[in-house]
Formats: C-alpha cells, structure tokens, sequence
C-alpha cells in the first residue's frame, strides 16, 4: 500500500467525538449542514477538490465526485441517526478506554471517520467518490435516485456500514413496506352500533391473518408494527391505521408478498387503501464475490485476520446498488453493537486497522480494473 500519511489513531477518535455530537436526525437540513461543515473541513482535503451538495426534496447530500475518467470507487455512507434532536445532551459522545458510545456511533458514524481515515492515506483519490446521504434511516427516500447514479458510473462500491462483531455483510434481505388505511362508517357503540362499520375490528382480522403470508422456511418475514384507531370510547372506529413491515432473501419472494397483499379485499363493508410496496430489493451474495476475494487479499498483506462473512435481516443503501448491477460489498465499517440503542458502542481499537484494510482494497480494486480496461 502505498501511503502518503499515517493513520492516526487518537485523530479518528477525536473527529468521531467531533461528528457524534453534531446531531444529526434524519432528513434535518439546519442539522445535516452543520454536520457537512466537520465533514468538508476533513474531506476536502484529503480528495484535493471540495465537495458538492446535492439537495433532493429538501434533504441535502454531500458528495465528493471522482476527478478522473475512467473506473472508480464509490464509497458510500449516510451521516443521518434515528435520534431526535436532543438526544447528545442526555448521551454525548463518551470514552471508556477502547470503548466510546454515543448516538450514532456505530450506525454509523465511525464509518465515515473511517472512509476519511483511510483515503488520506493513499496517493491517489482521483478516481474515488464518495457520497454521504441524509436519509438512510427513513427509507433513502430522497437520496435513492443519486445513490443509484453514482452506483452505474461505478466499478466498485464500498459501504461503510457496520460489521456484524467484524464480518462483512455479502447477503441483506429487502424490504417492503405498508400503511393500509381502513375507511368504515361511525356509529354510537351505545345506542345503534350496529349502524356502524368498525374499521378497527377489520384492521384486527388483517393484523392476525397477514403474518400467514410469510415464509420463515425461506426467511420471508410479515410483521404488523404499528396500529391506530378510532376517535372515543363510545364511537365505533371508522378508520384505523395498520403499519406493514415485510423482509425477504429474494426478490420474487418480496414480489409474491406484494401480490398477496394487494389481492386481498377487506369484508364487513370496509374499504381499504394500501399505500407502500417494495423498498430495498435484497443484496445477494453474488453481487460480493470479486471484492471480497480482493479484500481478503488485502488483509492477508497487511497482516490483518481475514474477514468474515455474513447475511442479516435489516437492509441498507447497498440493496440499491447491488440492484443496478454494481459489485458491492457492504459492513466495511467498525466493530461494535446496539444500532439505534440507548447502549450503541463502537471499539475504538477497530477503527484504524479498518481505515487500513479498506484503504488496501481500495488499491486493489483500482489496480485490477485499470489492469482489465487496459
């Protein structure tokens, strides 16, 4: 590898002491730009050009082009928490010898100071990209088009998610999601409720049968997560409100669900209106099998323990880019746990043998398709 600067251990820290702070919910604009502040103040430097914002229905992305013609590597991650404005006031940043905790730490800000870490340690970022989207927690709504984008210009994409207890993630199930909205008739439950067509009853009938769609056999998931209903307690509901949340290994299972759900028709005189469908088509193990032969090359040059391997239920931007055809290999950021969790932590130790070995693959990668073009 060929390095132009060290990584810095204690820098990394205090950049991700610095980012954990900078609160960052989802979809917040004010929030997010500051936040892109710290992250240009780093970046620009280490690409040796400034970074772009590109704002999508409010939502602002920075992104960080590559400069030169030709192959390049995406990397990619997004700076948005699930944590509501206020949280780093009760949980800030905190340092417990090798261990650090805070909102968003694992999920996943350690991943970007990593990105950072590692790209000031090669020669050459002409031929990197790096984007940093704003939304990834609610859907990657707004940032789901400009992830595609730049995912077809690129040979390779690297996503800066977290490991699983240090494996990379090669297989991710999709996602569909649905809000199903019961429209019925009010009525007087105490006088005539028999005048009355109860949504709430029908949304019950659905919130017991839908589960039966699943497959466990093959990994298909259908879970009912949220319901609401009614207006008091002497009316009979006229609408209710159920929440549908559907993973699958394949596609044509996300594809068999979406069908069922739409084929079904409410009873009892309801109408029913299904709005949602397919979100994240799954990452497959395929769209993994180059990079991680290279990574696993490169962590035997650097002396580094080889990476393992994993699949997992819960979904991420690499669905997306591993769906438009782009090799991609996911969970190239830090060792820790509890995602969106009160005691979400990151090993601080991992965070500079990371940078390195993701600064080795990037090499490689650069190396073996220049290598194919010419």
């Amino acid at each position: 590898m060929s390095e132009v600067a060290t990584i810095d251990p204690e820098r990394a820290v205090r950049r991700l002491e610095q980012l954990v702070n900078a609160e960052t919910p989802s979809g917040d604009a004010p929030r997010l730009r500051a936040a892109h502040a710290l992250l240009r103040q780093w970046g620009d430097a280490v690409f040796a050009r400034p970074a772009v914002e590109r704002e999508v229905d409010g939502v602002p992305h920075l992104l960080w082009p590559a400069a030169a013609d030709g192959p390049s590597v995406l990397l990619l991650c997004h700076l948005d928490t699930v944590f509501p404005a206020g949280t780093v006031a009760a949980r800030p940043f905190r340092r417990t010898g090798d261990r650090a905790t805070g909102p968003g730490i694992f999920d996943m800000k350690a991943g970007i100071v990593i990105g950072l870490e590692a790209l000031g340690t090669l020669a050459d970022t002409s031929r990197i990209s790096m984007l940093v989207t704003g939304d990834e927690e609610t859907g990657s709504v707004t940032s789901r088009a400009l992830i595609e984008e730049e995912a077809r210009t690129a040979a390779a994409v690297l996503v800066l998610e977290p490991s699983l207890d240090g494996a990379l993630k090669t297989g991710r199930k999709g996602g569909s999601f649905y809000h199903l909205e019961f429209k019925g008739l009010a009525a007087h439950a105490g006088l005539e409720p028999e005048k009355g067509r109860n949504a709430l009853s029908e949304m019950a009938r659905w919130t017991l049968d839908l589960p039966g769609l699943a497959r466990p056999d093959v990994g298909t998931t259908l879970t009912p997560t949220v319901a609401t209903a009614g207006t008091a307690n002497n009316v009979v509901p006229e609408r209710a409100h159920l929440t549908v949340d559907v993973r699958a290994r394949t596609l044509a299972e996300l594809e068999r669900v979406h069908a069922e759900v739409l084929d079904r028709q409410p009873g009892n005189g309801i109408e029913l209106k299904v709005v949602g469908g397919i979100n994240r088509p799954p990452l497959e193990p395929a769209a993994s099998t180059w990079l991680l032969g290279l990574c696993r090359e490169a962590a035997r040059d650097l002396r580094l323990p080889l990476p393992r391997t994993a699949s997992v239920g819960g979904a991420s931007d690499a669905n997306f880019t591993a769906a438009v055809g782009a090799p991609t290999l996911d969970g190239l950021g830090p060792v820790g746990d509890g995602a969106h969790a009160e005691h979400e932590w990151v090993d601080l130790s991992c965070l500079a043998p990371a940078a390195r070995l993701l600064a080795g693959l990037v090499e490689r990668i650069l190396d073996d398709v220049v290598a194919s073009a010419g």
